[in-house]
């Protein structure tokens, strides 16, 4: 796993591979500066198997036209949100970009099981600081590498414990904080209920890997997070306090967008 954190808002782009020695990967939320990325991925020695998008606001998939042409990989798209991503300066805040539209090859809308460059990527359905956002829960088998050059390390462990998926969260849940709400078709209230469900489906000690700002836990944002504090007051969620959760020291804070 290899965070790399790019563009004015310090999204956070993301290179998954099962283990060290694969030879394919994932990339997921390329939203600006596609030939870094391109070349963090040659440096690697992997090939893009596919391009797994978590959501269509610009700074997650600004480098999505140029990295799909270069690597020839399918683009998956929040089935909810493809016409941002195919006509994506109509939805770009003016002093972005200029960005390329892209015309999605697969899309995707929760529920779907993927099996992609060796590993399977559960697609779980967190709309609320966007429409169609999606979460990607990924096998446990991927490993973490040490930091190149210019980018942010993953954890330890991209999936935590033994046996617990990496979610790729996107803009649904960061350190200490959460996805915005005041962006059109976004809503606190789905929002929670997203984050809600995150916590009753998946153990204490999953770590997350967030569009932007560092990695972190489940359990730890459960305990600690102040917008979650009427989840914990209202019991929506029965997660239980089970020892101290892992707090991973995380990547750079950035720009909670």
């Amino acid at each position: 796993m290899r965070c790399f954190s790019v563009g004015p808002i310090h999204e956070n782009a993301y290179i998954v591979r099962a283990n060290a020695n694969a030879s394919k990967a994932l990339m997921i939320d390329p939203g600006e500066e596609p030939q870094r990325l391109l070349d963090a991925a040659k440096a690697l020695g992997v090939e893009i198997e596919a391009i797994l998008i978590t959501h269509c606001h610009f700074d997650h998939i600004g480098a999505v036209a140029p990295v799909a042409r270069a690597t020839g990989a399918p683009v998956y798209c929040p089935e909810f949100e493809t016409a941002l991503l195919a006509d994506i300066m109509k939805w770009t805040m003016p002093g972005f970009g200029p960005f390329e539209s892209w015309v999605a090859e697969e899309t995707v809308k929760g529920g779907e099981l993927l099996k992609l460059a060796g590993m399977e990527i559960e697609v779980v359905f967190t709309p609320g600081h966007s429409p169609g956002h999606v979460t990607y829960a990924i096998s446990s088998s991927t490993a973490a590498e040490p930091p190149a050059s210019g980018s942010t390390a993953a954890e330890p462990s991209a999936g935590g414990a033994s046996g617990l998926p990496a979610l790729l969260s996107g803009d649904v849940l960061f350190q200490g904080s959460v996805g915005r709400t005041d962006f059109p078709g976004s809503d606190w209230g789905t929002l929670e209920r997203s984050i809600g469900s995150l916590m009753e489906r998946f153990e204490r000690d999953t770590v997350i890997y967030p569009g932007h700002m560092g990695t972190t836990t489940l359990g730890r944002e459960w305990d600690t997070n102040p917008f979650l504090a009427e989840l914990r007051a209202a019991a929506k969620v029965p997660v239980e306090r089970v020892g101290n959760a892992p707090q991973p020291q995380g990547a750079e804070r950035a720009h909670e967008s």
